[in-house]
């Protein structure tokens, strides 16, 4: 990719986190991670085509420009907290998937994001997935990985929360953080 294609990508995903409130390519691998998608079921429950959701979970398009795919992503966010957090069962979440898909409507995505139980407190699992999802929006995998070695020899704690939160499997960061809370 050249340093144009760089700055159009940068700036695409500036303007979704200014609509969406996050860069598409995080908000959608969020539901694919919570729902048990992949994203040609992603594509097809939201009524995109699969390039079209590719080019905009890679900022190569900014803006959902379907008022009825913007209600479905909103629909598809509260499942997806609900099945996060256990409210709601695989089996349910793809019935409900299946009456989300079949939906019209053209309200706007809200930017803020429902990631309590229903106590107000935020899932662990939520925690880690919102964290990863940082981590992976500002660097690749390999980039992380490359930071934390070089951190290791100094900051050896710090190296760990790259490479677990960074690279890792969302499982290994829930135990981590479950670990060093007090």
């Amino acid at each position: 990719m050249d340093a144009t294609q760089q700055d159009a990508t940068a700036r695409a995903r500036e303007l979704q986190r200014s609509w969406y409130g996050e860069p598409l390519g995080a908000l959608f691998r969020r539901l694919i991670d919570d729902l048990g998608l992949n994203q040609a079921r992603l594509a097809a429950v939201l009524g995109l085509s699969a390039p079209m959701l590719s080019q905009l979970m890679s900022g190569q398009r900014a803006k959902i420009g379907n008022p009825a795919v913007v209600q479905r992503v909103q629909a598809l966010q509260e499942l997806s907290s609900q099945a996060a957090d256990g409210r709601v069962s695989a089996a349910e979440a793809a019935e409900r998937m299946e009456e989300i898909k079949k939906s019209a409507g053209g309200s706007v995505l809200n930017s803020t994001q429902s990631t309590a139980t229903s106590t107000g407190a935020p899932t662990v699992r939520r925690v880690v997935r919102e964290i990863q999802s940082l981590l992976r929006s500002v660097a690749a995998a390999g980039d992380i990985i490359d930071a934390a070695d070089y951190l290791a020899p100094t900051h050896p704690e710090l190296a760990e929360f790259l490479r677990v939160y960074g690279a890792g499997r969302t499982a290994d960061a829930v135990a981590h953080y479950e670990a060093h809370q007090s």
